[in-house]
């Protein structure tokens, strides 16, 4: 789901009976609840307002850093293998 090009996840609850959002991104926590498939919007929309008026009172980041850096963990063998293959690939284009 998407609000002002905020995005949250929603998973149902079943412990809770409810279903919860939590706003990806933020340079902090928010989450929201709702009853039924309907709530969470508007609940997205409040606990987003919420969030975004206190971090501008206290003159904090709205949302997370990102260096933009992607770490993986794979096998030796399979690095080898992708690096062969981006190797051949280079050949090809050049």
């Amino acid at each position: 789901m998407t609000v002002d090009g905020f995005h949250a996840k929603i998973e149902y609850d079943q412990e809770l009976d409810l279903f919860r959002g939590e706003i990806l991104g933020l340079n902090g926590g928010a989450d929201f609840y709702g009853k039924n498939p309907k709530e969470p919007r508007a609940e997205f929309k409040r606990s987003l307002h919420v969030f975004l008026e206190a971090r501008k009172e206290k003159g904090l980041e709205l949302r997370r850093n990102f260096s933009g850096k992607f770490n993986l963990r794979i096998s030796p063998q399979r690095h080898e293998r992708l690096r062969d293959r981006s190797a051949g690939s280079r050949q090809e284009h050049q």
